[in-house]
């Protein structure tokens, strides 16, 4: 099994959300973890070998350039209690199209943990590099987190997450 450490300045994570006046983007870098996985010799993932990983970026990275919905965001996310967002991969399979993988797991957010699973594409970058994308829709209700309200903005309870994630192998 090959153990492939998350390159945080090369990873990022992505969340949109809608409101009532106008979409919200944040971003961060700074994801950290790991994934462990065999890759067979046409790059797929090698599922007799059972994939794992865990990854994790902190609450206060987030960003989305408006000062007062930052602040909300993190008054929101109670992230001096709460300061990390962590996500653990427990199972993978193929989905279809080379490279894509349905990925199961937990997410857990404000202490809340929940399954979730989605697509995901993986593959091999170089000898030792991989790319991990993919994209999901959450409700943050089901966090225990109800929708930010500042003034006049009412931000809709489900919001996307994309990450880009490159890994490296360890040797």
């Amino acid at each position: 099994m090959s153990h492939y450490r998350i390159l945080p300045e090369r990873s990022q994570v992505y969340i949109d959300a809608r409101s009532s006046v106008h979409p919200i983007h944040s971003s961060t870098d700074g994801l950290e973890g790991f994934v462990e996985l065999e890759l067979d010799g046409d790059g797929a993932v090698d599922l007799a070998v059972k994939p794992t990983g865990q990854l994790s970026f902190a609450v206060s990275k987030l960003a989305s350039g408006n000062r007062m919905e930052d602040r909300e965001l993190q008054k929101r996310l109670d992230s001096r209690r709460y300061p990390t967002i962590k996500g653990v991969l427990e199972q993978m399979e193929p989905a279809g199209a080379p490279g894509s993988y349905k990925v199961s797991g937990e997410i857990t957010l404000k202490g809340v943990t929940r399954p979730h699973e989605d697509l995901m594409e993986i593959r091999a970058v170089d000898d030792s590099t991989i790319s991990l994308s993919g994209k999901s829709r959450f409700d943050i209700r089901e966090f225990g987190m109800e929708p930010p309200r500042v003034l006049i903005l009412k931000v809709e309870p489900e919001v996307d997450v994309r990450v880009e994630i490159i890994a490296e192998k360890v040797s």
